[in-house]
């Protein structure tokens, strides 16, 4: 990124609207499975086919992420984040005035853009607007914020469901963008890196929406049309095809989406996948547990106390993370990492036990384990995957990570509502009554997250090996308590 003039008085107005930008894109995300049921009765749409508001947001995530960072940089971060907001809020509108699953998904789609563009964008912003010990403060804040909005959303979109009927959390969210949109112009500058070429890679920004699409229909509909079926396997044809050609396009263009000489990078690699399982199965989970315990013939909660239900797991990764920096300095990053993926698989494997006569209680100590090695394994895989590459390629090196968060979220989700939904007809087919099916549903798609998780320690074991220690500042604690959200790249890291 090149250098630009910092704007001191302006630096307060920037940090306010960024960090408020954010939280309200990560409390809007974290909400949505909570409202899935609300939605879902509405709407006249099954659950199965709503999981695409939570897959679709994913994967359109994935593919403009590293694009509209590259936008901001050739065109403008201020014009490109101030995009995103406008797109954020004719996304809560379109979706508050649904009455379809499909404006819904569509909805969702659109969000899925603009939170990706708000994020990448708006962490730019913050970065060209301060500097030194200044930059370390905003930064921490900006990372803190997104942990809190996280952890804050699935409370509120109960607390929103009951008070204002599901379209509150849209319609709220709107008015807080049209102010961040207000904020922005009066506070911020524009800013762009005058020494980068204009070429954006928008062809790979087709090709891995073109990869992930056919993936996550082939794993959604597997279930209705069997995985070794012809419309099955043409969609994973469609995929590996896309994906090759992805390849191909990244060669010969001159900014590549993803610089394929990082993948020699054995570190790297090792941590992008363990974010990819990380993110995806907290995703899967929250997913889950969105519909499990609002579910009649479970729990029947309702969405306020579904909302409070999932605190564990969302406060436990915020709070675990003030301890991750120390721990990580202390036992280095393959044992701390390989640590949280064994607790993790732990909480998976519990849960796979789930039968239809438990309650709240028996759900509580496995969440706080999956959180607790969310919140371990997370964080230092975050800073692994910065610390592994030179200092210029410390951006490249963030947004591929941030780029397998989004997919990782998109497949697992996918797969966790499949497996959740097959399972629980197959045993509803068998005469099993609706709480041993929807148990059934559940544990089967936790021991799906519990052998991914199992691949996470592993993949710690046998790749990540120790890198710099962090430094146990206020900017580590907030990046790891914001890992499973967003990479905060370390300009200082090194190899």
């Amino acid at each position: 990124m090149a250098d630009v003039p910092r704007q001191t008085s302006h630096a307060t107005g920037v940090l306010v609207t960024t960090c408020i930008s954010t939280l309200v894109v990560n409390a809007n995300t974290s909400a949505v499975s909570i409202l899935l049921p609300a939605i879902s009765k509405d709407t006249h749409t099954s659950v199965d086919t709503l999981q695409w508001a939570v897959t679709g947001y994913s994967l359109v995530g994935a593919a403009v992420i590293i694009t509209s960072g590259s936008l901001g940089d050739v065109f403008g971060r201020k014009l490109i984040f101030q995009l995103g907001l406008v797109l954020f809020v004719g996304s809560c509108i379109l979706i508050a005035l649904a009455n379809s699953g499909g404006m819904v998904i569509a909805g969702r789609a659109i969000q899925g853009a603009a939170g990706a563009t708000i994020l990448a964008c708006g962490l730019s912003l913050l970065t060209v607007a301060t500097d030194d010990e200044e930059q370390l403060r905003a930064v921490s804040l900006w990372g803190a914020a997104a942990a809190v909005g996280a952890a804050a959303g699935p409370l509120l979109g109960g607390v929103l469901v009951e008070a204002t009927g599901w379209q509150g959390l849209f319609w709220i969210d709107a008015g807080i963008g049209v102010l961040c949109i207000v904020l922005t112009v009066a506070t911020v500058s524009e800013s762009r890196d005058p020494g980068r070429t204009r070429s954006i890679d928008y062809a790979g920004t087709l090709l891995i929406a073109l990869t992930l699409v056919p993936l996550i229909l082939g794993v959604s509909k597997s279930g209705d049309w069997g995985w070794l079926s012809a419309a099955t396997l043409t969609c994973f044809a469609v995929c590996v095809v896309a994906c090759f050609t992805f390849v191909k396009v990244e060669q010969h263009v001159a900014v590549p989406l993803l610089d394929l000489h990082l993948l020699g990078n054995r570190v790297l690699v090792g941590a992008t996948i363990a974010i990819l399982i990380g993110a995806g199965t907290i995703n899967g989970l929250m997913y889950l547990l969105g519909l499990y315990f609002q579910d009649p013939a479970t729990l029947g909660m309702s969405p306020l106390q579904a909302g409070l239900a999932t605190l564990p797991a969302t406060v436990g990764l915020v709070v675990v993370a003030t301890f991750v920096p120390r721990l990580a300095k202390r036992f280095g990053t393959r044992l701390t990492v390989g640590a949280g993926f064994a607790v993790t698989t732990a909480g998976f494997a519990v849960i796979g036990f789930a039968e239809g006569s438990w309650k709240y209680a028996a759900f509580v100590l496995p969440l706080i384990a999956i959180a607790v090695g969310m919140g371990l394994s997370n964080g230092p895989s975050s800073s692994a995957a910065t610390a592994a590459v030179d200092a210029g390629q410390v951006g490249e090196a963030s947004g591929v990570s941030n780029m397998a968060r989004y997919v990782g979220a998109a497949v697992a989700t996918a797969l966790a509502a499949t497996v959740y939904g097959t399972v629980i007809a197959n045993h509803e087919h068998d005469g099993a009554s609706s709480a041993d099916a929807v148990a059934a549903g559940l544990g089967a798609a936790s021991w799906v997250m519990a052998v991914f998780s199992a691949a996470g320690l592993l993949l710690a074991i046998l790749v990540i090996v120790r890198h710099r220690s962090d430094r146990g500042t206020m900017r580590d604690v907030a990046a790891g308590a914001a890992a499973h959200l967003h990479t905060l790249p370390d300009p200082g890291s090194q190899t």
